[in-house]
């Protein structure tokens, strides 16, 4: 007799074993009965007549039940299935408003957009080593500090506050110390470091005198995903209550000043260099010293550059610490997030680098998650402007993000980013960093918002403007880029259009990518249109043929001449270039295309199968459905469940796995 058990046994997709054909209908019927007896004599005897149903429609009933509950049928859903009222259409609604559907649809997408949380984040405004120096009383305290902070003492100018001569050690960000550690005077180290409640360790960091210690009373119902590592929580086996840090990163100022030093020449070689420092103190740069004085954001990259008197803001929050020299470690959380953070996962020690691209990636599945739960237009993923954000994304957006800016930026007049990608004011202003599980959400982002396009997971995840506009192409279009079998010769044409070889695939690629040639590679700074022009002229090739400065880093010299240069990337589309990822956006889900590429992706991943031209006609009337009904994926899920070839996809052998042969 055949189990119940087997004939709804348990599978997963894609690579599942399907049930194979049985002798007989009678051995499942009377299996069947019998878990329907389990629901009790008084409910069979009220419930409607049973219906006639097939091996197959168990079939088609149970995988539906997997594909759209995340499990197996219940006994208690195989007896309702059985009867003669049963309405499979109006189950499949009910199971489509339930919280696994948008799970499995979220997965789809995520495999598709490959936007795992596996990337690093550096950004020295917001990053805060930390080193160990030999205390007055001979023992060690450590002192976070920041890379490349401007200090006005040459000793000490873009290095650690403590000079060589101080600590008896070269102390240089990310390398090996050279000396022998001396003892630090009393006086030098009050004059030089300061103590601070940092945000990490206090939840009230923002009041004068912060209580809300972590880990104790004091911090009630503290977020159990907020986890800092243990060697942020104690030193010497003793809970920190405060942290030693630089005076000049302890600053909890909103704008600094500019400062110059007056230096604008290397010294000589044979120069004695202050501090016994092993390499000389910075110079001042073009800007600095034509802008002394100036007030300056101290949330930005340029003020780190250029202001001693800009740090890290109250409570450290313009910062995310690290227990080591060269960054090391911050928070606890996962390696990998096949389920959720909810779950029992490989919670591992993470370094600071990786703490908000974790949360750039959960953000991604949060607004993929609203997109199928709510059943929002599918064409949202490229064109929403709304996101959602919890605590460490609220800081990040708030003021961490605007550390990416600027640099070659400033020498055009753009000292922080004037249209950001997240507007900082939307940002919920009822979050703290620590409040992790907390997702609210952002409606409206910014006027350059533009779906997944201008997220930070994205934007770092494909680093180039090529790359993206690959993206763009692979994921939403189904379509590759593939060559034509020509030979590659020598050429020194430069746009890839035209030239032999590249023109097969850069012809389309290269108009794609100029949508993205506002936004920084391996960044998401957006350079305003105003400050940014397609073709400057300030930019221009000097007569060794070659750009200067910031016009060298954000313009292409093989796009330029004595007279104007080209932003970098857009020579292929100058107007894709001013439409922004937007304009790619609305361009995309415009073509007859995106629609059959969401169906394509959508029912292979349902039939646990690729498709193939057998399926024409089915994905033909799918795309159909889809499209009338306002690119809504439950729509199309529903016409795929109840399809013959879904129904039918259930129907292999037992001894088949999926994509290979019995």
């Amino acid at each position: 007799m055949v189990e119940a058990g087997e004939a709804f046994g348990l599978a997963s997709r894609p690579s599942r074993v399907r049930l194979g054909r049985l002798s007989t209908l009678m051995m499942v019927s009377l299996a069947l009965a019998s878990a329907s007896a389990w629901t009790g004599d008084r409910a069979q005897a009220e419930a409607p007549p049973p219906a006639s149903r097939t091996l197959e429609d168990y079939r088609h009933f149970r995988i539906a039940a997997i594909d759209l509950l995340g499990r197996m049928p219940t006994r208690e859903e195989i007896a309702s299935f059985e009867r003669s009222d049963f309405d499979l259409a109006r189950w499949v609604d009910h199971a489509l408003s339930g919280a696994t559907y948008p799970e499995r649809m979220t997965r789809i997408y995520m495999d598709v957009l490959r936007l795992e949380p596996n990337l690093n984040f550096r950004s020295a405004p917001s990053e805060l080593l930390r080193h160990e120096v030999l205390g007055p009383d001979g023992k060690n305290v450590w002192v976070y500090y920041r890379e490349n902070q401007r200090r006005e003492r040459p000793e000490t100018d873009g290095e650690f506050c403590l000079s060589t001569d101080e600590t008896g050690v070269v102390i240089r960000a990310r390398q090996p110390d050279k000396g022998t550690p001396k003892k630090v005077a009393k006086k030098v180290l009050d004059q030089f470091t300061v103590t601070v409640r940092p945000w990490w360790l206090y939840r009230d960091y923002k009041t004068r005198e912060p209580q809300q210690l972590y880990g104790t009373d004091a911090w009630k119902n503290a977020d159990p995903q907020y986890k800092p590592v243990e060697s942020l929580l104690t030193e010497d086996g003793k809970p920190v209550t405060e942290v030693r840090v630089c005076r000049e990163e302890a600053s909890t100022r909103e704008t600094g000043h500019v400062y110059a030093s007056g230096r604008t020449k290397p010294p000589p070689k044979d120069a004695k260099l202050p501090g016994g420092r092993t390499r000389p103190p910075p110079l001042d740069s073009k800007y600095a010293t034509q802008h002394q004085g100036e007030e300056v954001a101290c949330s930005t990259k340029t003020g780190l550059g250029v202001a001693p008197d800009c740090g890290c803001g109250v409570g450290l929050e313009r910062c995310v610490p690290g227990d080591g020299n060269n960054g090391g470690n911050a928070f606890y959380f996962p390696n990998h997030m096949p389920l959720g953070p909810g779950y029992p996962l490989d919670d591992a020690r993470q370094s600071q680098e990786r703490w908000f691209p974790y949360w750039w990636s959960r953000e991604a599945v949060h607004f993929l998650d609203d997109l199928f739960a709510s059943d929002r237009d599918f064409r949202e993923i490229l064109t929403g402007k709304h996101t959602f954000v919890n605590g460490p994304l609220a800081q990040f957006y708030g003021s961490i993000q605007r550390s990416n800016c600027c640099g070659p930026e400033a020498g055009f007049g753009m000292l922080q980013e004037s249209e950001p990608l997240f507007d900082p004011r939307a940002v919920p202003e009822d979050l703290e960093p620590q409040d992790v599980s907390t997702w609210k959400l952002v409606a409206d982002r910014g006027q350059h918002a533009s779906g997944i396009l201008t997220m930070p997971m994205f934007l770092e995840k494909y680093a180039s403007a090529r790359a993206r506009g690959a993206a763009l192409y692979n994921d939403f279009l189904c379509k590759s880029f593939v060559a034509d079998n020509q030979q590659l010769t020598a050429s020194t044409e430069p746009n890839l259009m035209v030239r032999p070889g590249c023109k097969t695939c850069h012809a389309t690629l290269e108009p794609l990518a100029a949508y993205f040639s506002r936004v920084e590679p391996s960044s998401f700074v957006f350079l305003p249109q105003t400050l940014f022009p397609v073709h400057s002229t300030t930019c221009k090739l000097d007569k060794n043929g070659h750009l200067n400065g910031g016009c060298n880093a954000l313009y292409d010299a093989a796009f330029s001449d004595a007279k104007s240069a080209t932003l970098r990337s857009a020579y292929g589309s100058p107007e894709h270039a001013d439409e922004t990822p937007a304009g790619a956006a609305r361009d995309i889900v415009a073509m007859p295309e995106f629609a059959a590429c969401a169906v394509q992706r959508v029912t292979s991943s349902f039939l646990g199968r690729p498709t193939n031209a057998d399926d024409d006609a089915l994905l033909q009337e799918l795309t159909t459905t889809f499209v009338r009904s306002g690119f809504k994926m439950r729509s199309l899920v529903k016409a795929i469940v109840l399809s013959d070839a879904y129904r039918k996809s259930n129907n292999l052998a037992s001894g088949t796995w999926r994509g290979g042969s019995p």
